[in-house]
C-alpha cells in the first residue's frame, strides 16, 4: 500500500527577493520562486522550490539552518538538515541568499541582499537590519596584492539593559 505526501505551504505574503535580476514576477508564487531559480541556474527541483518558498514567502528575513528545517518540517516539507544546508550553501553561492556570520558556531541567511548591516540581540539570537546608509565605516585595511575588498560586514552586538 503506497501513502500519498501532501506538501502544505504558508501563503506567500510578498513576492520572492529580488536578488536574480531580470526575473519576470507574475504574482504565482510558486512560479515566481521556479523563475528565480532558473534565472541565477538552479533546476528548480521539488525540494528547492519548496524551500525558495518557505524562504522568500515572508518578506526579508534571517534563518539559521535549523530555524528552517523546523518551518520545513511544520509544513511537512520531506527534507534533511543536510539538504536544508546544501539548499542554503547553493542560494548563497547563486546570489539569492546573504550569509551572515555571527559567531563562530552560528551563521544566518539573509533574504535581504542589498548593502546593509546588522544589529544581533544576545541571548535571543535575533538579527535586525540596520541600513546600509545608518554605518559609516571609515579606513579600511589595505588588501594583499591580488585581491580586492568584496563587502565589509558590521555586526552590533547588543543586549537588554538591566
Amino acid at each position: 500500500m503506497s501513502q500519498t505526501r501532501t506538501m502544505t505551504l504558508p501563503p506567500m505574503k510578498t513576492a520572492p527577493a529580488p536578488a536574480a535580476e531580470g526575473v519576470q514576477l507574475t504574482g504565482c508564487p510558486w512560479h515566481d520562486v521556479k523563475a528565480m531559480l532558473r534565472q541565477v541556474g538552479l533546476r528548480p527541483t521539488r525540494q528547492r522550490m519548496a524551500l525558495g518558498w518557505l524562504l522568500f514567502g515572508k518578506g526579508d528575513r534571517h534563518l539559521t539552518a535549523e530555524m528552517l528545517y523546523e518551518e520545513a518540517s511544520r509544513a511537512r516539507v520531506p527534507v534533511s538538515l543536510a539538504t536544508i544546508y546544501n539548499t542554503l550553501h547553493q542560494f548563497t553561492e547563486v546570489g539569492l541568499l546573504r550569509q551572515v556570520a555571527v559567531d563562530g558556531s552560528k551563521a544566518y541567511f539573509d533574504t535581504n541582499t542589498t548593502a546593509h548591516h546588522h544589529f544581533f540581540i544576545e541571548g535571543e539570537d535575533v538579527l535586525l537590519d540596520i541600513p546600509g546608509t545608518d554605518v559609516i565605516v571609515g579606513k579600511t585595511p589595505s588588501p594583499p596584492e591580488g585581491y580586492e575588498i568584496a563587502q565589509v560586514d558590521v555586526v552590533v552586538r547588543l543586549r537588554r539593559k538591566a
